[in-house]
């Protein structure tokens, strides 16, 4: 399963990044985030890792990710170690001009087990749930 987005924020990039590199505001605009914490200590860097517990199609998902790949103020790979539901995540930012930026993200993965028939279905109600996160995510990001 893959599941891209894409959105252009008014808000300079280092603050667009700075938001979305940090799990702990997952909650604050991924629909289905009951919880985001870091387990490792600051700074965010290659091998760091969090806790999140999240609910999709009604059933709780406990995963444990750590950071993969880094580029500083431009890109985050995520990538679950224990998870229901192993993804991995890619979110970039690209500057526009001194004021806005393009964010993007790519997720893949999906369900294990019986629940991999069930892939079809849950890909188009994931990439809804995803597209009202980026929407949620500018809206957030312009208001602030």
């Amino acid at each position: 399963m893959e599941l891209v987005a894409s959105r252009t924020v008014r808000r300079p990039a280092s603050d667009v990044f700075a938001f979305i590199a940090d799990a702990s505001n997952n909650p604050s605009w991924q629909s289905g985030m009951v919880s985001c914490r870091w387990t490792s200590p600051p700074p965010i860097a290659i091998g760091s890792r969090y806790e999140q517990v999240a609910r999709f199609m009604g059933r709780p998902v406990v995963s444990t990710f750590v950071v993969v790949d880094l580029e500083p103020g431009r890109m985050i790979q995520l990538k679950t170690i224990d998870s229901t539901f192993p993804i991995e995540v890619r979110r970039s930012v690209e500057p526009i001009d001194d004021a806005s930026c393009a964010v993007s993200a790519r997720i893949t993965g999906g369900p294990e087990g019986w629940m991999r028939f069930l892939a079809p279905l849950m890909r188009r109600r994931a990439q809804r749930s995803v597209d009202a996160d980026y929407d949620r995510l500018v809206e957030l990001l312009e208001t602030k």
